[in-house]
């Protein structure tokens, strides 16, 4: 068994590529070096040097499928050794190496090792802070202003499934992750709810890079992508930057509890879930895991209460097999 180290990007398809791209870059993505047909793919990058993070394929509104970035070309070849398939060739913006599986839920796997970094793009400064404990800012004002905020990353992904016991077997024992902390309904064994971090020992890592969740419909889908901005001011200016423009706001802003993060969910034009996140948690294997049982007064610790359009079922992966 490897284990990844992180999320690389998530895969969608949508029938109006130009629609999904005008979208995301409002969310604060950036339009990255193609290397295939424009006409039928598209691929979206952050403010990092991840040569991308979000893939949209021409097709009928549906979640396709994620990339884990592997520490090593060995590690690349273990996994393709044990699972019975090869190392391909990336042609995809950065180049490197590929290897593909398929989850128990149907959703592609790509764990990805050897792409050129991006340059990574010229940004805002984080604002510096004056709170009672601790002052940054001497002789400077703050004036931000409504603009879309600066994805550094994509940060985690949630993931609905059929198959709970068998995702979390698939994910644990195939690309190494590890339980940070889980919900379950009525008895621990009842598994609700599971955040997985990378398996890195005593390296730090964030609370969660994957989450799995039984599905309410027996599909298969994305919960939502979560990608990091800048720090709490980026959250809010680029927050009421979507407002103006139009889009569909979803929960927040708010913080949550298991991992911490603070959020803003979104839909885009085909209703994937999609958050704004920063000051999220950082845990190793010496932070013991927790399971708690689940609730709607699980989800924050302060913030609006979640509203019922929060749990609207967004696109799923059976939409793209039809």
């Amino acid at each position: 068994m490897i284990a990844v180290t992180d999320i690389a990007y998530v895969r969608y398809h949508a029938p109006d590529l130009a629609e999904m791209a005008s979208f995301y870059e409002d969310f604060g993505m950036l339009k990255a070096t193609q290397t295939t047909d424009a006409a039928d793919t598209i691929y979206l990058r952050g403010y990092g040097d991840a040569p991308f993070i979000n893939v949209i394929e021409r097709g009928a509104p549906a979640s396709i499928g994620m990339g884990f970035y592997a520490e090593s070309a060995d590690d690349l070849e273990r996994l393709a050794r044990e699972q019975g398939t090869t190392v391909e060739q990336s042609q995809a913006p950065g180049g490197g190496q590929v290897v593909r599986l398929k989850d128990p839920a149907g959703f592609l796997v790509e764990v990805v090792h050897g792409f050129t970094p991006a340059e990574p793009v010229a940004q805002r400064e984080s604002v510096p802070g004056n709170n009672t404990l601790k002052r940054e800012r001497y002789g400077q004002t703050v004036r931000s202003q409504p603009e879309p905020a600066q994805i550094q990353r994509i940060g985690h992904l949630v993931v609905s499934c059929p198959n709970l016991e068998e995702m979390l077997e698939f994910y644990t024992q195939v690309l190494g992750f590890t339980l940070s902390d889980g919900f379950y309904d009525g008895a621990p064994e009842n598994l609700k709810v599971a955040f997985l971090r990378c398996g890195l020992g005593d390296r730090w890592t964030d609370h969660h890079t994957l989450a799995l969740a039984p599905s309410r419909d027996g599909k298969a889908r994305f919960g939502h992508s979560a990608f990091e901005v800048t720090d709490l001011d980026d959250l809010v200016q680029g927050s009421e930057y979507l407002k103006r423009r139009g889009h569909r706001h979803s929960w927040g802003v708010g913080r949550h509890i298991l991992g911490s993060q603070i959020f803003d969910y979104w839909r885009d034009p085909v209703a994937n879930h999609v958050e704004h996140w920063t000051d999220g948690d950082l845990v190793n294997d010496s932070v013991p895991p927790t399971l708690q049982q689940i609730g709607t007064d699980t989800m924050h610790q302060w913030g609006p209460e979640v509203p019922p359009v929060f749990f609207f079922l967004g696109p799923n992966l059976q939409a793209a097999e039809r």
